[in-house]
């Protein structure tokens, strides 16, 4: 049986990529459905549904989509039109667009979080908008 959880997460079937551990990538990247990250990615990420990056999974730049669940690093910016999701162990130096965060106990963050509905945040993300750290 499928809790509300793990199916608005999309991890039923629709996990199609995967980066292994000790994997380097450089480059923007385009997913259709949901990926899992456990090595190391330099530059954008475009997901259509959920990434999940692993305990050993780093990534160095922006992530773009529908939910992140994150128990490894992210050094960028994350921008997701549903749930966030820092796991114990998380590590995010950027900014967060989302719908809705979660931060378990012991997970870092050091940004600034923006928050909003469905289409207002999609509308407040186009290509090209940031969001300023102002933290001192």
């Amino acid at each position: 049986m499928k809790t509300k959880e793990s199916s608005e997460f999309g991890r039923g079937g629709e996990l199609n990529t995967i980066i292994g551990k000790g994997t380097v990538i450089e480059g923007e990247m385009r997913v259709q459905n949901s990926m899992r990250i456990d090595g190391r990615i330099k530059g954008k990420i475009s997901i259509t549904e959920t990434a999940i990056i692993g305990k050993d999974g780093e990534v160095e730049g922006r992530i773009n989509a529908r939910h992140v669940m994150l128990a490894g690093k992210v050094q960028g910016n994350i921008v997701a039109s549903g749930k966030v999701l820092l796991e114990s162990k998380a590590s995010v130096l950027g900014n967060i667009k989302a719908s809705r965060l979660v931060v378990d106990e012991g997970a870092l963050f050091d940004g600034n979080c923006h928050m909003k509905e469905g289409k207002e945040l999609k509308e407040s993300t186009e290509e090209g908008s940031t969001v300023k750290n102002t933290g001192e």
